[in-house]
């Protein structure tokens, strides 16, 4: 079991009360606390969970975008775009999962942790190019992995696993040219085995 200088279940309580009406939910699941906020206290939160004396997260170790649309097949209710950072406390020996969904769907938007958290200025860009989340007050928010050509944002469930152009090399034209995906979408059914006693199984 982990050496932890608090435990978990204190960890809880503590964010909690530090951040009061602030978190929407403070909850604990396999020694690790999620702590969901509004978009609105988002900033005001991390700045808590970074300088208040119980919490001391010092470094933001990640950051990803996510798309429920399609959570649980289609049972999820809440906003569609969250972003969920991972914090850790090198104090307290200790992580905790911060989450903030964006209140639009249409255009996503939440405020950018540049300011609290430099680490944050990769893995926001990443967010962008990949879910289409707007990052409010990020210095220099682009695209980082797709190219500066590319349409959409290839994480959405919306979007097409082959994608909507392909590139390849043109020898006339000595360049790299955009072309029609040429790929035939299909439905791909999976095999079912209905031998007896397929891979050895017991009599």
């Amino acid at each position: 079991m982990t050496d932890f200088a608090i435990s978990p279940e204190v960890l809880r309580a503590t964010i909690a009360e530090t951040l009061g009406a602030k978190a929407k939910s403070v909850t604990l699941a396999l020694e690790e606390v999620t702590v969901v906020v509004g978009a609105a206290d988002y900033i005001e939160a991390a700045l808590l969970l970074r300088d208040a004396p119980g919490c001391r997260f010092e470094q933001l170790i990640d950051l990803c975008g996510m798309d429920y649309s399609d959570y649980r097949e289609g049972e999820w209710q809440g906003e569609r775009y969250c972003v969920v950072t991972h914090l850790l406390s090198v104090s307290l020996n200790q992580r905790v999962r911060l989450k903030v969904f964006a209140p639009n769907e249409d255009l996503p938007v939440v405020d950018s942790l540049q300011p609290v958290w430099n680490a944050a200025t990769w893995f926001e860009r990443e967010a962008f190019d990949l879910y289409g989340i707007v990052f409010d007050g990020h210095d220099d928010l682009r695209r980082i992995l797709t190219d500066y050509g590319f349409i959409g944002h290839p994480f959405r469930k919306d979007f097409p696993v082959s994608g909507h152009v392909e590139m390849r090399y043109d020898e006339e034209q000595k360049r790299v040219v955009y072309q029609p995906v040429s790929i035939e979408p299909r439905e791909i059914t999976p095999r079912v085995i209905r031998e007896d006693n397929y891979g050895g199984g017991l009599h």
